[in-house]
Formats: C-alpha cells, structure tokens, sequence
C-alpha cells in the first residue's frame, strides 16, 4: 500500500504509526475471515515495534500470520516492510524499488472469534 500525504501526519512527511497499526488490522481480517469464515476482534497488542520512518510515498507491505489457535482466540505475529521509496531528488514522481525490504514495523496480539461464530474453514 502506498502511503499518501494524508497518512503523514508529522514534519518531514512522516506516517504516523498508527498507520501500520491498520494495516495490521486489515491483515487479521483477512486471515480470521481465512481461517474461521469472520472477521472477528482485535482484542489488542502485546508487542508493538516501530523499527525504521515510514514517508509518503512510500510502499508498505504488511503481512501476519496465526501463530497460535485457542477455543475462541487466535495470536498473531505482524511485520510491515518498506518496498519502495520516492526518489524526489530525481523528479516529483521517481522511486525506487529497494534492492532489500526495510522491515519498519513489528507486532504481536491476539484476535477473538467467538465460537457460535467460527465456521473453521481453513
């Protein structure tokens, strides 16, 4: 996901990191709506990271994975990485595709799908 001048929030176009926070969000949708046919609940973080600035401009790949299954909650691990940086110094609409992703965000929590709701088909 490319990041706009709307998500950057502080001087020298710098995205807020709440923002990979709702990629994060977005990620244990997909992967609850995957594993137990709903979206569930973020019940919260128990480990967030920020690692490296994210800018406009840049593009973000977020990904997660279950890392463990309970009755009704399911933990998660979550990385975001820079893939692609703007190279103003070129031209207002260069960039570049970084030779190696830039990890910039790391997380861990857990998400609740309520039994009556699970449909287990994973």
């Amino acid at each position: 996901m490319r990041m706009s001048a709307h998500d950057a929030h502080y001087g020298g176009n710098l995205v807020d990191g709440a923002k990979m926070l709702q990629l994060f969000g977005d990620v244990a949708t997909e992967l609850l709506i995957i594993h137990d046919g709903d979206e569930g609940l973020f019940a919260g973080y128990d480990k967030i990271e920020f690692l490296a600035p994210v800018y406009a401009g840049d593009y973000i790949e977020a990904t997660g994975e279950i890392i463990q299954i309970g009755n009704s909650s399911r933990r998660m691990l979550f990385e975001a990485r820079k893939v692609v940086a703007p190279r103003p110094d070129i031209s207002e609409s260069a960039a570049d595709v970084l030779p190696e992703p830039i990890l910039v965000c790391r997380a861990s929590g857990t998400c609740v799908v309520r039994k009556e709701n699970q449909r287990l088909i994973h």
